[in-house]
């Protein structure tokens, strides 16, 4: 038996050329907080995911060893998935040579593109490797990245604050740069995620992954003589969130994204688990999907199945704004609370101790060991009869609660049924040869074969041995793949089940 096996990634022969050649294809840009969740955002559907290195991204909490990533790339170059890696914070001057000798390394086991912000390490003997500029590096106007294009990098992360006709004046003025827009999750309440409150007040730096999240906490509102501001319900504004954004939700505007000149879609979420991770990626591929004909071939589409219904409320929600772009729009601030809301399922009708009647919207069912919020307040449910809901403790930071919206932020059964499986079609070839068989399995980036020696007995049951070599060829459960088309080039010769199962899987991996 003679098999070569070889898979070409576009990514890998992209980080290779010189530059000139630049895929205009749409891309679904997911995080990952480690191996489990890189696996949950490619089944999910991601085109490409951005992962921690072991040191120097903007998440401390998020790193991960050179082992560790070098299986998630193996793993995500079988479906033909980017591996971005974060190198993203600003060094100090004894941390260069170290970091530039772990590029190295992520370059050896073939990450496909570092996202940076340190320009100084742009001084150092980096590898070929494709460089990003994070969006920390303040990308929001032409000038700035014209400026990084010029420094030899492929793509910019685009400053979260611009406007639809802000992306496009970069785009029209710097066409032949790759522009990728955050359209998913968690804001920072400073432009760019130049944010210096944390470094300030704590010596905990943002730009060294190290933020305390200063944002996300309680504030009052003073006037000049140091008396509280009040509300127009004539409320003073006393220990509530005011500088809590909502998060980002922009998938009602992807094609006015597209018309500007994006082509990566990122969501935010290096530090979300595998259950929130695999609810968005599947949203917005379902979204993105309806513009096929700029994703990949139609024919090698991955195939993907799913056991629920994508949803961003269901996963961690602190409502939606689409922030900058269409100008300045509200809210975009909850100052109730900075923690996840989650979905609308109706009020409370009335209230004693721990039981709540409530009314709920039509189709809403709820389950023991659901989430449920009022305002600031949150709480289990521990028991449902009708429209009778007992809760796990009794809510002591709001008066009354007759009125109040109620809210769902974590639905037991639909976190139960998150799973998603990526399958990518294969054209299977069996094709004869002077000394015995060659079988080659085809996808839109890989191709792999092997030559057989074995003899050419001719089937006594054509039909029969053309099916039989068709079932077998083609199972393909313990593998990325499933057969798209199956051609036989040869007379029909009769051939084992046992061989055929051998050489289908010394051929496929």
């Amino acid at each position: 038996m003679h098999r070569d096996t070889s898979i070409r990634n576009k990514a890998l022969d992209e980080r290779k050329c010189d530059g000139r050649h630049r895929d205009v294809s749409l891309s679904l840009l997911a995080p990952a907080r480690d191996k489990e969740v890189a696996i949950a955002a490619i089944q999910a559907g991601a085109d490409a995911i951005y992962i921690g290195a072991p040191a120097y991204g903007a998440r401390q909490a998020a790193g991960n060893s050179i082992e560790d990533l070098a299986e998630v790339v193996r793993y995500a170059h079988r479906y033909g998935v980017q591996v971005l890696v974060t190198v993203n914070t600003l060094l100090h001057e004894d941390e260069y040579p170290k970091a530039v000798e772990m590029i190295h390394q992520l370059y050896a086991i073939g990450v496909d593109a570092l996202i940076i912000q340190d320009l100084h390490l742009l001084d150092f003997d980096l590898p070929p490797i494709r460089l990003h500029a994070s969006t920390q590096c303040d990308n929001r106007t032409p000038e700035q990245v014209a400026f990084l294009r010029d420094k030899g990098f492929k793509r910019v992360v685009l400053a979260r604050e611009l406007s639809i006709d802000e992306i496009r004046a970069i785009h029209e003025a710097v066409p032949d740069i790759e522009l990728e827009a955050f359209v998913h999750g968690a804001l920072c309440v400073c432009y760019s995620g130049r944010c210096y409150i944390s470094e300030v007040l704590s010596g905990r730096s943002a730009n060294r992954g190290a933020c305390a999240q200063y944002c996300r906490m309680a504030y009052d509102l003073l006037d000049e003589s140091m008396n509280e501001v009040r509300d127009d319900q004539g409320e003073p504004i006393h220990q509530r969130y005011l500088l809590s954004l909502q998060d980002m939700d922009r998938s009602a505007y992807l094609q006015e994204l597209i018309d500007a000149g994006v082509t990566t879609f990122k969501i935010e979420g290096r530090l979300k688990d595998a259950e929130y991770v695999t609810n968005i990626t599947a949203y917005y591929r379902e979204k993105l999907d309806r513009y096929a004909d700029r994703i990949q071939s139609t024919e090698y589409r991955p195939i993907y199945t799913r056991s629920f219904t994508p949803n961003p409320e269901k996963t961690f929600h602190r409502g939606a704004t689409e922030y900058f772009l269409h100008g300045r729009t509200r809210p975009m601030a909850n100052w109730e609370t900075p923690k996840s809301t989650g979905e609308y399922i109706g009020e409370v009708v009335e209230a004693h101790g721990n039981t709540l009647r409530v009314r709920l919207k039509k189709g809403v069912v709820l389950h023991n060991g659901d989430g449920l919020t009022i305002g600031s307040e949150g709480f289990n449910v521990n028991g449902v009869e009708g429209n009778i809901v007992k809760i796990n403790k009794e809510p002591v930071s709001i008066s009354s609660l007759k009125g109040r919206e109620l809210f769902r932020n974590l639905d037991m059964e639909f976190t139960k049924s998150l799973k998603s499986e990526r399958r990518i079609p294969v054209d299977i070839v069996l094709s004869e040869t002077e000394e015995g068989f060659e079988l080659s399995y085809r996808s839109d980036f890989s191709f792999q074969h092997s030559v057989f020696s074995y003899p050419h007995e001719p089937a006594k049951n054509a039909e029969k041995a053309l099916n039989t070599i068709r079932t077998q060829l083609s199972k393909l459960g313990d593998t990325p793949y499933i057969a798209r088309e199956i051609r036989i080039e040869s007379a029909p010769y009769f051939i084992p089940i046992s061989v055929l199962n051998e050489w289908r899987r010394n051929t496929i991996i």
